[in-house]
């Protein structure tokens, strides 16, 4: 065995120590089959949030289904077991958690990872093992041939930001704009497609190269270059869940009036605890799932997911959907899919359903072609919120068609 693999293999032992495997629900009766989906995303340090609401929306929707006898592929009913891996943020951590959950725990589809970096350490995986993940990840090369086993689960910043940047032009007067992100290559990648799109819609970019590096917590002399410019809009591109507080508060007291916005889901909780009031007028993509359009059916699920993590948060609206989508195709593709990969592939243009989660009779599908010449997205409702005293509210409701 190489140093490579050494280092790999020590790596899965460390991190995959708290690994948890749960067959929610009534137990497993002894003749009915479990299938297990894996989740693996960053559940510890700042961007924590985006992975356990990942865990805890797979954890609560298995839960509801196990409880009703499980999920029916091919007139047969499957216990949901799901096997939930913390990857740190980091790419080698990342890697070895997907190893451990193709080759060991014999997982085929896996929900995460949650950025750029750890989604595309984990493809090779993904391939040579023939295994399926949706990733929260925007780079297009996911998604895009010759890249086929990645399904992006969200609405990605380049799509999000020019439908943002659009709506407050007309609706708040913004005519100038400001970039910062961290100095990493995610919210690197989004700042370009974020400065790209204020250019097009005819916006003035007055600054786009100030950055922070990741653990920063005093974000003062960033943050002075940045307000002095006086845009009229400030983004935080790709920003954490732990980050966005500490910027936003950052900027009030520097004396910032102007707006501030992100690509990226937030969690309320967090923002109210660090931010505050200053954080009222905050704009950031939310969960797809407002209380305006749920069904009753969401209802239930925004009941569960409370119970399992202790709270409700709003991007679990959107992460519910990966679950879903994973069990509906396999479902249409027939039982050779729980182990074939490509007969899951070839499902996947022909999924049609109602949307469970809303209200109104809408479709459910997969969408994406017009961005990576195949569907390879989950066709999750675009909500995009306002902060305001402790909650986040609705602004409007899009779609990426």
């Amino acid at each position: 065995m190489g140093r490579g693999s050494k280092t790999i293999g020590a790596l899965a032992l460390w991190v995959l120590a708290g690994a948890v495997a749960l067959t929610a629900g009534v137990p497993a009766t002894a003749q009915q089959r479990v299938l297990k989906i894996g989740v693996l995303g960053v559940m510890s340090g700042p961007a924590a949030s985006w992975g356990l609401v990942n865990r805890y929306c797979a954890e609560a929707a298995a839960q509801m289904i196990n409880e009703q006898g499980g999920w029916q592929i091919g007139g047969e009913k499957y216990r949901i077991a799901i096997v939930s891996l913390d990857d740190r943020n980091d790419p080698k951590v990342s890697v070895a958690g997907a190893e451990r959950l193709v080759y060991q725990e014999g997982v085929k589809y896996i929900i995460g990872p949650n950025v750029d970096t750890t989604a595309a350490a984990i493809v090779p995986v993904m391939e040579k093992a023939k295994a399926i993940n949706f990733p929260y990840a925007f780079s297009k090369a996911l998604y895009t041939p010759p890249r086929s086993n990645s399904i992006l689960g969200m609405i990605a910043s380049y799509q999000a930001g020019p439908v943002i940047y659009k709506y407050l032009m007309q609706q708040k007067g913004v005519r100038s704009v400001s970039f910062i992100a961290r100095n990493e290559s995610d919210p690197l990648n989004q700042r370009t497609e974020g400065v790209a799109a204020a250019k097009s819609l005819g916006l003035k970019v007055v600054s786009s190269e100030d950055t922070y590096e990741p653990g920063t917590t005093d974000f003062t002399p960033v943050m002075s270059r940045v307000v002095r410019q006086n845009a009229d809009l400030i983004v935080l591109s790709g920003v954490a869940p732990g980050d966005a507080p500490l910027l936003i508060r950052t900027a009030r007291e520097l004396g910032y009036k102007g707006l501030l916005s992100t690509e990226t889901a937030q969690d309320a909780k967090i923002l109210n605890e660090v931010a505050g009031k200053t954080a009222n007028g905050f704009i950031s993509v939310g969960g797809a799932s407002t209380p305006q359009i749920r069904s009753a059916y969401m209802e239930t699920f925004v009941q569960r997911y409370s119970r399992v993590a202790g709270e409700w948060n709003d991007e679990a609206g959107t992460k519910v959907y990966a679950l879903e989508m994973i069990l509906r195709t396999l479902s249409l593709a027939g039982p050779k899919a729980i182990t074939d990969v490509e007969t899951f592939k070839r499902a996947i243009p022909k999924l049609q359903v109602q949307n469970p989660f809303l209200r109104d009779a809408k479709t459910l599908k997969y969408v994406g072609a017009a961005y990576f010449a195949q569907p390879r997205q989950i066709g999750v409702p675009m909500v995009v919120n306002s902060f305001e005293d402790g909650k986040f509210k609705t602004l409007f409701i899009g779609s990426v068609e």
